[in-house]
């Protein structure tokens, strides 16, 4: 049973008013359209029209966008929707998820580095606050998944901590900034990232903790959250085995299914047991660690009567709704069981007042709040989170500072592997290696980049240069690495440029080594043999000057490691 005046709803008599009349005045097609979040993708104002117009569509997520592009884009989806509008972005990070220009403040791993739980607030009030200006009323954050093997290439740098307590702490500063910017939070993803090594968007996952560990773990956060009025849930693509055999006694290998589709871990265990009374919401419904669990077609109406609310993303349209449909019709899905999700999707929407501003003609705010996208003030709150992030995981020859006067020529290698970039955040022009390049040699340092010949291997090249010639040339080596992106491997490690070639540390014991990773903080295991690392968790401007002061010793060194950067290995540490 749904209490729509107990949390997050907290509705009144007049809400629920306009709740139960809208339900009662949908048709079969129109409580279909509310259920699913369309993905919008460079689409023209009539193509947006269009679709509303046929589909009667409940919530939209896009592709960013200028300020003013995706104001007018929201603007038009909310005059042309009969139903006001659920509108989400992935603040995960900053302004920058919601809209383009906006600010970046730094993925959770960022936040939980700076050992400050007010950062997480910033995370969520201004990230918001920016989303909040072109429309936006929805955020697909805070991520509460726990870093608990540092092999998983989905939640390396998409984590505020490998602790429990500390991921509740943090991420319920964020739930109250995103309230304070206007925003509701949909934290993901139950029933937990961060054990198995894989990617859910290409493979099902596990979480493979017992029921005890997982209590004192993923349930303490989920239910700390729930008790602190988080309005939403999106749900992983991931198994919790050892509950499902403990709330479906009996039940085979091959019938554990993914939360998504599994409704002892949506209905007793999310519903019953941690007494979540918001709206649950899919995860990408085309990542394979659904898809290669059931057909789509059943999968469409399975996901709704296992407990999910609102459905993440068509693939066809048509299909998709046809696919309800028949689940309706061949008893997979009652229609009791589609009014509640429905009921859901309403009282979420009256939660966010969003039929009085649809009265008001308000529901896209006033076009002056974009000058809030980007602005000076949010900057400096930016920088001065990077500042007290960048960490210092070790230096155990003691070979900083390293500066132009003590160490004037340096040898700068570069290992760049964003794949498709989607979880990067680069808004600046050029490579890793000309940026860094520049910088160094703006603060005065002469720098040489590797510039390998074409045809030759790696023990040509490195024949080509003799130790000795080496030595002489330079005083330091500085590599730094920016591995990111998933979705396309269950692998974020570094490659190489070529086998055996001179940009692996062989060089080390020859001369002073610094390693800046801007971006996974688990490369250590790949370079345990670098006496200094650095994690900067970022590679914008911002970061990267503040990392060079820092080797410099221009400014020292704040942030502390959330998460395991020594990777579990002895080796590492020396």
């Amino acid at each position: 049973m749904i209490d729509l005046k107990a949390k997050p709803f907290n509705l009144t008599d007049e809400d629920i008013k306009w709740v139960k009349d809208t339900l009662g005045n949908l048709s079969l097609d129109e409580k279909i359209g509310q259920v699913f979040v369309e993905m919008l993708w460079n689409n023209t104002n009539d193509e947006i029209k269009e679709r509303i117009n046929k589909y009667g569509i409940g919530g939209f997520r896009y592709n960013n966008m200028s300020p003013e592009q995706l104001y007018e884009q929201n603007k038009i989806i909310q005059e042309t929707s009969k139903i006001p509008v659920l509108i989400a972005a992935n603040i995960e990070a900053g302004g920058d998820g919601g809209v383009k220009g906006g600010t970046h403040f730094g993925y959770h791993v960022t936040i939980g580095a700076t050992q400050n739980k007010e950062n997480a607030y910033k995370l969520g009030y201004y990230g918001c606050k920016e989303a909040a200006a072109i429309g936006c009323n929805w955020t697909f954050a805070p991520i509460v998944d726990i870093n608990k093997n540092w092999r998983n290439c989905v939640v390396s740098n998409r984590c505020f901590s490998s602790e429990a307590d500390v991921v509740l702490e943090m991420s319920k500063e964020y739930l109250q900034g995103a309230k304070d910017a206007g925003l509701a939070s949909c934290m993901k993803h139950f029933p937990g990232d961060g054990l198995d090594e894989r990617d859910q968007h290409i493979v099902t996952t596990n979480n493979t903790m017992s029921c005890k560990e997982w209590d004192e773990n993923f349930g303490k956060v989920y239910k700390g959250m729930i008790d602190a009025g988080v309005e939403a849930v999106m749900i992983g693509h991931i198994r919790l085995p050892e509950y499902s055999r403990k709330l479906r006694p009996g039940i085979k290998d091959n019938e554990i299914m993914p939360a998504t589709i599994a409704p002892e871990l949506l209905q007793d265990l999310l519903r019953q047991e941690l007494g979540f009374n918001g709206l649950i919401i899919t995860d990408a419904t085309h990542m394979v660690g659904l898809t290669s669990a059931i057909r789509r077609e059943e999968m469409i109406p399975t996901a709704l009567a296992a407990g999910c609310d609102m459905i993440l993303y068509y693939r066809d349209k048509d299909e998709d709704i046809n696919a309800l449909k028949k689940g309706l019709e061949n008893g997979t899905l009652t229609y009791e069981r589609l009014d509640e999700a429905v009921t859901r999707v309403l009282a979420f929407k009256a939660m966010l007042k969003l039929h009085k501003k649809k009265e008001g003609a308000n529901l896209v705010p006033n076009k002056d709040g974009l000058s809030t996208i980007g602005c000076n003030e949010h900057l400096e709150v930016a920088r001065d989170i990077a500042d007290k992030a960048i960490t210092l995981v070790k230096n155990t020859k003691n070979q900083l500072p390293i500066t132009p006067k003590t160490h004037k020529r340096i040898m700068l290698y570069t290992i760049d592997q964003t794949g498709s970039a989607a979880a990067v955040s680069m808004a600046n022009e050029g490579s890793l290696e000309s940026r860094v390049k520049s910088k160094l040699e703006s603060v005065g340092f002469e720098v040489d980049t590797f510039n390998p010949q074409g045809g030759l291997n790696g023990k040509q090249l490195l024949a080509m240069t003799p130790i000795k010639e080496f030595v002489n040339k330079y005083d330091a080596v500085m590599l730094f690495v920016n591995v990111a992106g998933f979705s396309q491997s269950n692998v974020r490690r570094i490659t190489w440029s070529m086998p055996m070639g001179p940009d692996i540390p062989w060089y080390v014991t020859e001369l002073p080594t610094v390693c800046v990773s801007v971006n996974n903080p688990f490369h250590l295991i790949d370079v345990p043999m670098v006496p200094t690392y650095i994690n900067a968790y970022n590679g914008n401007d911002v970061s990267l000057d503040l990392v060079i002061e820092k080797i410099m010793g221009k400014s020292e060194f704040k942030g502390v490691s959330p998460v395991d950067a020594f990777c579990g290995a002895w080796d590492t540490r020396f």
